[in-house]
């Protein structure tokens, strides 16, 4: 595949002058779309100009194409052109070659509307300005492009290598439009890995759906793999994508492919579902790393205010990565569970922030809840670092079902893989490392519950309750206890504050008042309220408020101040400077995993790990909050003791003779 991308590239010599490097890609990537698809039409061409003349209605000439191009390993085509046009034959009219293609592109079935995406026309007009449009369509019209030479699967490969080539030449962010094939069979490998069975049932049915398409990569890979397992499966794939380059590319593949061009939609997911009114058998997806949402933020915030049944009702991530808003729309996209238990599955790539940001109470915590509480969540696999073309970062596959096995339900398999990669001769990008077959299969196994222990590439796996990764986050308060006295650098602290220092002859009555220490705050204000009017000075209460705040220091040995009014009169009043907060894992000591046991269970978390230490501290039970995390990192880490201090001596004397005696043949 590198060898057939490469000599497809290789028209970049021909473009180099006339056009910049970042340009290439916008002729290389529709001539390829047309070379295909004019390799795919090529055995067709009689019976296609038959039927394009006797049947004026597109759907007739639609349903008569079909039947007269269907074969046995392949669907009938749903594309034509009513163009006489190719690219050798309109090479032969040199005088009027961009003419003569503007004919052939504008002679295609409306349902092959991708050349406009690609504004196909101003890219042939163009090259003929430039003089470069016969040497390009030259170079095309010499590759074999036909399905016989390169397979539905490899094409995708090509589409994908050509995309990144462009993102890269441009300094485009190439890894977002491009994901390794290793990585896709494995995700697809998983998410079939349950339904082996059902799929090789006679009269298999299923959709599979990519809510960033992309060129269509994952579904080619499913929808191959699906009919590996059973040749005569029926499969309808559906994609939306942002960008028009991909998104004409998916859409010419998948008409390729005898699919429904109408189920690839353009537009932003996060914006807009449109299959808002559908749910899927399997949902695949690798979503930009890292990337914001802040340009669709008005309406993502305005579908979560909603609430109800909208995608991001859960809760909202931080708007600095749409990673979870993703993992929120894949899950609400699963079909829902028939009577004979069978529902919908979804493989997503994400980064490891989704696992662990933000606290208890926050929007990830609260949509990892909903992930946990709701049983989604069936695996996550951490894969190799360097496994992509843009980024070395960590990065996990999220494995969702709405219908897991009874032994499954309740619990989620943490898989690590970290240690399967395999080093690649060559790298490409920031990908250095492949997923084998060997490895990929063990992976599998893993997640299936049949691997062997005692073959060479045992794969770690830990399968926990879901409620192992909820806590509760407490509140611990402490009583306020202050000193009052006016010292000159209490009184500094007055003059510099920014309401009280403009209070005039504030800080002269202060310094007047003495420097007597107060360890009760209502002595204290007592006594001063009396000085100050003896000066004729009068403070709002705010102004006293923050006054004594200001002056006031912690001092154990000093009264507890009391709340003088409200429903807590006469309780201590906390010291928001001691405040402090406690995770407490459901289910801490002898109380089961459940969230009816907040009560004891925090209670003696408190008596045991709190009260000890801190007499006087108090839960402030209003402020308790439920969160979750998933720490996969920590539940497979493995301690590595230092080394010996001897050893490590050792050393230092070895380099330190090493380097003395490289010195000395310095000096000689």
């Amino acid at each position: 595949m590198s060898v057939l991308s490469s000599f497809v590239w290789s028209v970049a010599d021909t473009l180099r002058g006339p056009y910049a490097e970042a340009d290439y890609g916008s002729v290389i990537l529709p001539f390829t779309v047309l070379r295909r698809l004019e390799c795919v039409l090529e055995p067709h061409r009689d019976a296609m100009a038959e039927i394009v003349a006797s049947f004026p209605g597109e759907q007739q000439r639609r349903t008569h194409l079909k039947i007269a191009t269907r074969t046995e390993d392949r669907a009938g085509l749903s594309f034509w052109t009513a163009s006489v046009y190719t690219l050798k034959k309109a090479l032969q009219d040199p005088d009027n070659l961009a003419e003569n293609l503007i004919d052939y592109v504008g002679g295609f079935s409306s349902n092959l509307d991708v050349f406009r995406s690609f504004g196909f026309e101003n890219v042939i007009r163009t090259l003929d300005e430039r003089d470069r449009l016969a040497q390009v369509a030259r170079h095309f019209d010499r590759i074999d492009l036909s399905p016989d030479a390169v397979s539905n699967a490899d094409m995708g490969d090509l589409f994908e290598n050509l995309i990144y080539r462009f993102a890269e030449s441009a300094n485009d962010g190439a890894g977002q439009f491009y994901t390794p094939r290793d990585v896709v069979r494995l995700l697809v490998d998983l998410v079939y890995a349950e339904d082996t069975e059902a799929l090789r049932d006679r009269g298999t049915v299923r959709s599979i759906y990519d809510p960033t398409v992309g060129t269509g990569g994952m579904l080619t890979v499913a929808d191959e793999h699906l009919h590996g397992l059973n040749p005569d499966a029926s499969t309808a794939l559906f994609g939306q994508e942002i960008n028009p380059r991909t998104y004409a590319i998916c859409k010419a593949d998948l008409l390729i492919k005898g699919q429904d061009p109408s189920n690839v939609r353009q537009g932003d997911t996060l914006v807009v579902d449109k299959f808002e009114d559908r749910r899927f058998d399997y949902v695949l997806s690798n979503p930009p790393f890292g990337t914001d949402w802040k340009a669709v933020e008005s309406e993502v915030k305005n579908e979560h205010a909603r609430g109800g049944h909208g995608r991001f009702a859960p809760g909202l991530p931080a708007v600095g990565d749409a990673a979870m808003l993703f993992l929120l729309h894949v899950a609400s996209k699963m079909r829902d569970v028939d009577d004979s238990g069978r529902g919908g599955k979804v493989g997503i790539v994400l980064n490891g922030s989704p696992l662990f940001n933000g606290g208890a109470g926050s929007g990830p915590s609260d949509i990892r809840g909903h992930m946990l509480e709701n049983d989604l969540v069936e695996a996550i696999v951490a894969l190799p670092n360097d496994m992509f073309y843009n980024t070395g970062i960590a990065t996990y596959l999220w494995i969702l079902s709405n219908s897991k096995p009874e032994k499954r339900m309740g619990t989620v398999q943490l898989i690590d893989a970290t240690g399967l990669g395999s080093k690649l001769k060559k790298s490409i990008g920031s990908k250095r490392v492949e997923i084998a077959e060997k490895h990929r299969q063990a992976i599998v196994s893993a997640f299936a519950g049949t691997q062997d222990k005692d073959v060479e590439n045992v794969v770690p796996v830990k399968v926990f309750s879901n409620l192992d990764f909820a806590y509760w986050t407490l509140t611990i308060e402490r009583p306020l206890q202050l000193r009052f006295e006016c010292t000159p650098e209490r009184i500094s602290a007055v003059a510099e504050h920014k309401t009280l220092g403009k209070i005039d002859g504030l800080t002269q009555a202060l310094e007047s008042f003495g420097d007597t220490a107060y360890l009760n705050r209502e002595e204290f204000n007592k006594a001063l309220g009396k000085s100050l009017g003896d000066t004729d000075l009068r403070l709002t209460t705010a102004q006293r408020k923050a006054l004594w705040q200001t002056i006031g220091v912690h001092d154990e040995t000093a009264d507890i101040c009391l709340h003088a009014s409200g429903s807590c009169k006469g309780e201590p009043e906390p010291d928001a400077a001691l405040r402090d907060t406690e995770d407490v894992p459901f289910g801490w000591g002898r109380y089961p995993k459940s969230h009816d046991f907040l009560e004891e269970t925090v209670q003696a978390y408190f008596d045991a790990e709190v009260k000890p230490h801190f007499e006087d501290a108090w839960i402030d039970w209003d402020k308790t909050k439920t969160g979750y995390e998933i720490p996969f990192t920590r539940h497979f880490y493995t301690y590595e003791p230092p080394r010996p201090l001897e050893e490590i001596d050792a050393d230092l004397e070895r380099v330190v003779g090493e380097i003395m005696t490289l010195l000395r043949e310095v000096e000689s």
